[in-house]
């Protein structure tokens, strides 16, 4: 039997240090009755070893749009592992494969992946990102491929960089409303279709298929600054279809679903999630659907919950909350649809921070369509500081943001117990790029790289303590 390459993917999903999720998108073949079964496989081994384990095969759905992942545990702690998958047609369910099945694997896809780190002081490095447009043309016919050449430059630092351990996106990885109302995704297959179309372009399926990839949705996933001006009808329409998709190429890789016998499960109820790595503890923050924009409510009152108790939680980590828009600095001109436009739970989540002392907070953003890094402090308190990182667009092909978009001094907000002042802006870089961070638990650097450019000029590399000294 031969393992025929994957239409879409690999994703390298969400890995420890003992596992790995691969996501992959098979073939859809109608029949009589529905579709032929497809399933996935997929084999491992650690970069070193002769030959690769068997193979592992797992469901691709049609009600996923033939999509599937398989989960790889026992494995080793920040250790090189490549793997092959693919996938084939078959009559039988995939728990009834016998393992002596001869395979022929020349044409599989292929991909990398190096396991978490165990040690919970080790340093970590993460590029991440937000907002690649990518325009349709000629009624669907045609697609801009300019975009992928920000994740050609990414896999260049890739191979230049094996210390890289994840690649976070931060919203916006579709726009399915390219041109606004004229030609806008409604149907599922329409999502699907967009999906298909951005993940499938060359170079963000090489890094996708050689790095940790975690994502979280922002508007466009759904339509622009949603849900400002939605009708309720697009809470029965338009939105269930936008976040099953969703669900199917950006969180199904993700921990959001629990995995178990080497496959997820379940149906989730909430779309913000955690992982930890080395030094670093993360959460992925869902700023986009659980907004109430009457009460002026950025996220549930459950998922603040669990944000200030994963920040309580004493693991001495680096905290970083991840936010597809930007809770600081804020624009120069109002902007309601990011952190300032709800300034109750702003003010609430910094005076949590305060209060409990929490060290080693950094926040990272995107949506801006510009690049920067600043700190929040407090005359109240010399060791407070919360680090700010943001990262935006991939590619725009549109004007960005102007040198005075943003304001970069003075008090950011006062509450009954802190003033909260921003501190050591670095300087903003108002074009395509995304960011590398090196973090310890001294230190966090960040380092913007261009669209076409493995480096830029000195200015835009800056290092933040988290110490007051």
């Amino acid at each position: 039997m031969r393992v025929n390459p994957l239409t879409i993917g690999p994703i390298v999903g969400a890995t420890t240090p003992t596992s790995v999720r691969i996501w992959g998108r098979g073939k859809y073949e109608k029949t009589r009755i529905g579709c032929k079964r497809c399933l996935g496989i997929a084999r491992l081994k650690k970069l070193e070893d002769p030959i690769y384990g068997s193979g592992q095969f797992f469901k691709l759905n049609p009600n996923f749009d033939m999509t599937g992942i398989t989960v790889f545990d026992h494995l080793e702690p920040e250790t090189r592992y490549v793997f092959q998958i693919g996938w084939c047609f078959s009559e039988r369910h995939y728990s009834d494969i016998p393992n002596n099945l001869r395979l022929n694997w020349t044409q599989a896809s292929s991909g990398e992946v190096t396991t978490a780190s165990a040690h919970p002081q080790a340093p970590r490095q993460f590029i991440f990102g937000s907002c690649r447009y990518l325009l349709r043309l000629f009624l669907g016919s045609l697609f801009d491929t300019r975009g992928d050449k920000t994740f050609q430059t990414i896999s260049k630092l890739l191979a230049k960089n094996d210390s890289i351990n994840q690649f976070l996106m931060l919203g916006d990885q579709i726009y399915a409303d390219d041109l606004n109302v004229i030609g806008a995704d409604t149907r599922l297959d329409e999502y699907y279709k967009r999906y298909r179309q951005a993940f499938s372009q060359p170079y963000i399926r090489q890094v996708m298929s050689q790095i940790p990839t975690y994502m979280t949705l922002d508007d466009h996933e759904i339509e622009d600054n949603w849900p400002t001006q939605s009708p309720p009808k697009d809470y029965v329409t338009k939105y269930p279809a936008a976040i099953h998709a969703y669900l199917t190429y950006q969180a199904s890789h993700s921990p959001l679903f629990p995995a178990h016998k080497k496959r997820i499960y379940g149906t989730p109820d909430k779309l913000w999630y955690t992982f930890s790595d080395g030094c670093c503890d993360f959460f992925i923050t869902d700023t986009r659907t659980e907004r109430h924009l009457a009460t002026k409510r950025m996220i549930s009152q459950e998922q603040l919950d669990a944000l200030k108790s994963w920040l309580k939680n004493g693991s001495n980590r680096v905290k970083i909350i991840a936010t597809s828009v930007l809770l600081f600095p804020d624009a120069t001109q109002a902007n309601d649809d990011q952190w300032s436009g709800f300034p109750e739970q702003r003010r609430e989540l910094f005076d949590w921070i305060f209060q409990n002392k929490i060290r080693r907070v950094v926040c990272i953003s995107g949506d801006i369509h510009a690049s920067l890094s600043a700190e929040l402090v407090s005359p109240e308190d010399p060791d407070f500081k919360i680090i700010c990182v943001v990262s935006s667009p991939f590619f725009w092909p549109y004007p960005h943001p102007a040198p005075n978009a943003f304001n970069l001094s003075g008090t950011l907000e006062q509450s009954t117990i802190a003033t909260y002042v921003i501190a050591n802006p670095s300087q903003p870089y108002q074009s395509d790029n995304f960011t590398l961070v090196k973090v310890d638990l001294e230190h966090v650097e960040v380092e913007v790289f261009s669209r076409k450019s493995e480096s830029l000029a000195p200015e835009y590399t800056t290092v933040h303590s988290f110490t007051s000294g």
